[in-house]
Parts: structure tokens; C-alpha cells; sequence
């Protein structure tokens, strides 16, 4: 054969059934990626949950979804006046059984895709939503004369974030005295005659305590509805005059 004739033979090119099979290839690779990062935030640093009960309005509403900071409790320490996700310490979540009729698999997988996303948030019922009023320390009591908690001696206003009955000036008062643990909070819902916080689980193994090892993290930010997009007040002014502890007791 010739020089003249081989170069006549045209080039051969790879088919385009290879060209797509890489494509897809590349799709799926770029798809499990995501997903990984998106498990690695929600481990590790930002989980996603929504509002089950009306306990904490009306900073929150029923169905709002919100997002929770993971990472910088950890670095900084909870403070009072935030706002916590945490797992039952037991007894707190009623006995009824909430268990749901069994759904398709193909439902099941769909709604864990959307968990590792933050889109979802199934594990939600598992926990509860309230404000941090007392660290490990902390003498907690109520009430004074005119209704107000006091934290170390110092009665405290919670108007601006309490739900109040209409024509009532403060909630219903369920008197309690205790000081915190070491590696504890007591915490309580801000639509506080709807709530069953620490006050109502003081019979409880716990003794109404939320172990901090139990805290998934803060509540920071409203994501769903878009007409309710924004941050979750944590209202630390309402604390700014409590002085430091003298009970035992360190902080997180």
C-alpha cells in the first residue's frame, strides 16, 4: 500500500454511544458528589427540621421549617435565650404512638434522598424545639410576685418573646426551684401554657434536665414559609443582667 493510499483510509471516530455513556458516567458522578457533601453538612454542620406543635410560637409556627447550626455550639457554648433541637431525654415526647401507616419503598427512598439535602427533615417528631433559660449552674426559680422566673436572683422579662393569653400579663405559673447540673440545660417553650418543657417532666428520670450531649445544635434561621425567611431571634438581651452562677456547675 502506498503513502497516497493510506492517507485516503478516512480517521475512525470513537462511536457517539461511547460519547454518551461518558456523559452519563459524569452525571451520576457529579449527582453522588453532591449528595456526599450534602451528608457531610447535615452530619456535621447544618441539619434541617420542621415545626411539629405550636410549643414554641409565636417565634415559631406550626410547619415552619428552619435550620439548625450544628458546628458553632460546639466552639462557643449554648447561651440563654437560644433556641435548641434536642433528642428526647425520655419521657418527654408522649406515649401515644405516633407511628405512621408503612409507605411504598420508593416513597421511603425519595424522602431519605431529600433528608441528606436538608429538603426533608423525617426524623423531626424524634425531637423538640425550646429556649435555653438556665445553664449548668444556674438557680433557676419560679416565680416572684409578679410572675417572672429569676436566673441567680435575677427576675427576668420575657415579654418580648413569650405568648401570652389574651389578657393575661404573664402565663400560668408552675412553680419550680432547681439548680442546673454540670452538662445540663433547662429549657422552656416560649408559648409556655402549650409547652411540656422542664417544668412538666421534673418526675422524669432527667428530673426536666436536657443532657447537652442531647442538643443537635441552635436554631438559627427560618428557611420555609418565604413569607416567614429570617433569623430566629435569640433575644440575649432579655439575660444581659443575670450574673455569673455560684453553684457548681460548668458551662458547655
Amino acid at each position: 500500500m502506498t503513502e497516497n493510499s493510506a492517507a485516503a483510509v478516512p480517521e475512525r471516530r470513537p462511536p457517539k454511544r461511547r460519547g454518551a455513556l461518558a456523559f452519563l458516567r459524569d452525571v451520576v458522578v457529579i449527582i453522588i458528589v453532591a449528595l456526599l457533601v450534602s451528608f457531610l453538612v447535615k452530619t456535621f454542620l447544618i441539619r434541617s427540621f420542621y415545626i411539629p406543635s405550636g410549643s414554641m410560637e409565636n417565634t415559631l409556627q406550626i410547619d415552619d421549617r428552619i435550620l439548625v447550626d450544628e458546628i458553632t455550639p460546639r466552639f462557643t457554648g449554648y447561651h440563654r435565650g437560644d433556641v435548641v433541637v434536642f433528642r428526647d431525654p425520655g419521657g418527654w415526647l408522649t406515649g401515644e404512638s405516633t407511628a405512621e401507616a408503612p409507605r411504598p419503598w420508593i416513597v421511603e427512598a425519595f424522602d431519605w434522598v431529600l433528608s441528606l439535602i436538608g429538603v426533608s427533615a423525617p426524623d423531626s417528631d424524634d425531637h423538640l424545639i425550646k429556649r435555653v433559660i438556665g445553664l449548668p449552674g444556674d438557680h433557676v426559680v419560679c416565680c416572684n410576685a409578679i410572675g417572672q422566673i429569676t436566673v441567680n436572683g435575677q427576675p427576668i422579662d420575657e415579654k418580648p418573646y413569650l405568648k401570652l393569653a389574651a389578657g393575661e400579663n404573664e402565663p400560668e405559673v408552675v412553680p419550680f426551684d432547681v439548680t442546673v447540673p454540670a452538662d445540663r440545660l433547662w429549657v422552656l417553650g416560649d408559648n409556655r401554657d402549650r409547652s411540656r418543657d422542664s417544668r412538666y417532666n421534673q418526675d422524669q428520670p432527667g428530673k426536666g434536665f436536657v443532657p447537652i450531649e442531647n442538643v443537635v445544635g441552635r436554631a438559627f434561621v427560618i428557611t420555609w414559609p418565604f413569607d416567614r425567611f429570617g433569623l430566629i431571634d435569640t433575644h440575649h438581651a432579655v439575660f444581659a443582667g443575670v450574673p455569673t452562677p455560684t453553684a457548681s456547675g460548668s458551662s458547655p
